[in-house]
């Protein structure tokens, strides 16, 4: 092989594999009570495999009161009922297996809901068998002596990973999964099981908060790896898992290597938040807003790529359910823009190295909820409580007002919750006509949806139109036909270009494919280096007219366009 290339004995199966996140809520309802269940996953299982998919991520489907949308689980062995039962995962991991499909599961161990017996029998007194299975400490007083909070920091009711018991705990609940055939985990949050164990007030970041944010303390502490090793030497190493862990504040590369580097590392891989927080300020939190450019972008693809070149690796994404939809964010929504941005976000995910994650509906172009919304449609909680502030702050008809509408439209939670669009029929064949849906259906179901894009023909981009999801099965596949290039190959990232235009290549055993970017919606150029040419244009944003442009020389390319060429040097002509 190449030296360009990844050697042969760091081939992995979840390297190459296609994730695809369901939030199951939201994906498909078959006993019309309004809410996503199990059998509706199953059901759909053929739409996903014709996409491209290898590999289910669900999110929690556990027993749960619900206050967090299943993050709060009161039983790790149960499934919230309107969900299903433990006979209906084992149904669809039998489905799976043979499309030959895997699951994973969504592990959520730093914290429990108040309402688990755990939990219910730590508090019931300090003398408690299960009394130190979470974090106590005393109270503070207020003047009045009154008891408060012991710091000034938002808290769950969070599992006391220094207690060995807990740990133990933790690793029969993957016993458990793993023995009924899961096939590995998402971790949530899971670099907080460390934490700082002085407990101490965290800075003041909003002064006109009772509760500060304090993930210097709660976060990364001094014995995440060790934690992590331990699950892995423990339980995980005995099992052929994929491991992806959520840790948001693990900034430092040398501190995600650790994490993930090649066989000594405790994960496969982590998520990482650069991509998603680059239109944010990071001192105001989700609801703010930041222009970012082509450069910042640059810099963040190089940040991820040297996972790779040191023997690590990383996880690639645009979406996910606590994130808004990305046509929306990164592009543009509008009916005149919506799909070329799409299928832009397509070609740079499938071309670009890691292991990749679709959300649902991403496939179609879903985007955020429209503007005409009231913020009595947002059900998360993170949303209800910035809005009760706002209220309490600001006049009705204030600009602030105003400002966190728009904000709550462009980055809220539930932009990625609302159902999927099937069809174009009531509550966009989420659930039965006359059934009230848990969670308002986007009113463009009748356009965007995946019956009018599954309609439209396998087409080669060259002859016709080319829907969404099409399209992005066209690069799945493609991604799949070039393994060793596009999860594999050598990542070179095209500087000096116009300052709109992302450009990178990507190069294995004397294969080269150049993927050309415009994130503006305004034309701009773009110059192929001297004595190359574009052998063939693979996929582009405007499909014919995309795949008929120019192979050498300058290429103009339109608003939101995405290209991915076949490259071939002056001398192989």
């Amino acid at each position: 092989m190449d030296d360009v290339c990844v050697k042969t004995s760091d081939r992995r199966w979840w390297k190459e594999a296609i994730v695809y996140q369901i939030y199951p809520a939201s994906f498909l309802d078959t006993d019309a009570d309004g809410l996503g269940n199990i059998n509706g996953i199953t059901a759909k299982l053929d739409y996903l495999k014709d996409l491209g998919v290898d590999i289910l991520w669900v999110s929690p489907i556990y027993e749960s009161p619900q206050k967090d949308m299943g993050y709060d689980i009161s039983n790790y062995r149960g499934i919230h009922r309107p969900y299903g039962t433990l006979d209906d995962v084992q149904r669809l991991i039998i489905e799976l297996r043979r499309r030959n499909m895997k699951l994973i599961m969504d592990l959520v161990v730093n914290h429990t809901s108040d309402q688990h017996p755990w939990f219910i029998d730590s508090a019931s007194s300090k003398q408690s068998s299960k009394r130190n299975w979470y974090i106590w400490r005393k109270p503070k007083y207020d003047a009045e002596g009154k008891p408060q909070t012991p710091n000034n920091c938002p808290f769950q009711a969070d599992l006391n990973w220094e207690n060995p018991h807990v740990r133990e705990e933790v690793n029969n609940i993957l016993r458990f999964w793993l023995d009924r055939g899961v096939s590995g985990f998402r971790m949530d949050v899971i670099n907080f099981i460390s934490k700082d164990q002085r407990f101490p007030d965290a800075d003041i970041v909003y002064p006109d908060r009772r509760y500060q944010p304090a993930d210097k303390h709660f976060a990364n502490g001094a014995r995440l790896v060790e934690y992590l090793q331990g699950m892995k030497r423990d339980v995980l190493s005995k099992y052929d898992t994929l491991t992806v862990g959520e840790m948001p504040g693990l900034d430092k590369e040398e501190d995600r290597l650790e994490i993930v580097q090649a066989e000594e590392g405790a994960l496969n891989m982590i998520f990482t938040f650069e991509m998603i927080e680059l239109d944010i300020v990071h001192e105001e939190g989700r609801f703010s807003l930041k222009p970012w450019t082509v450069d910042d972008l640059r810099k963040v693809m190089d940040k991820s790529h040297r996972m790779i070149t040191q023997q690590g690796w990383h996880t690639l994404f645009c979406e996910n359910h606590d994130q808004p939809r990305s046509v929306t964010r990164y592009c543009d929504d509008s009916d005149e823009h919506r799909v070329a941005g799409t299928k832009l976000l397509s070609v740079m995910q499938t071309s670009l190295p890691g292991t990749l994650y679709l959300y649902q509906g991403e496939e179609l172009g879903m985007r955020n909820m429209p503007i005409s919304w009231g913020p009595e449609e947002y059900k998360d909680i993170e949303s209800v409580v910035y809005w009760k502030h706002v209220c309490e702050k600001f006049p009705e008809g204030s600009a602030e007002r105003d400002r966190a509408k728009y904000l709550l439209r462009l980055k809220a939670r539930d932009n990625a919750r609302t159902p999927m669009q099937w069809e174009s029929t009531s509550n966009g064949g989420f659930c039965p006509a006359g059934v009230k849906s848990w969670m308002r259906v986007n009113d463009d179901y009748t356009t965007v949806n995946a019956a009018i894009q599954l309609s439209a023909a396998r087409a080669d981009g060259r002859s016709m139109f080319v829907s969404p999801y099409r399209f992005w099965q066209q690069g799945l596949e493609i991604r799949k036909q070039h393994i060793d290039l596009f999860v594999y190959g050598d990542f070179e990232i095209v500087e000096d270009t116009h300052p709109t235009v992302f450009a990178f290549k990507r190069k294995c055993k004397g294969e080269e494919f150049i993927t050309i970017l415009n994130f503006s919606g305004k034309e701009a150029d773009f110059t192929l280096p001297v004595g190359q040419e574009v052998h063939f244009w693979a996929l582009g944003s405007y499909d014919a007219s995309s795949t008929e442009k120019p192979r050498m020389g300058t290429i103009q390319l339109l608003p939101w366009e995405g290209l991915l060429g076949c490259i071939v040097e002056g001398d192989a002509r």
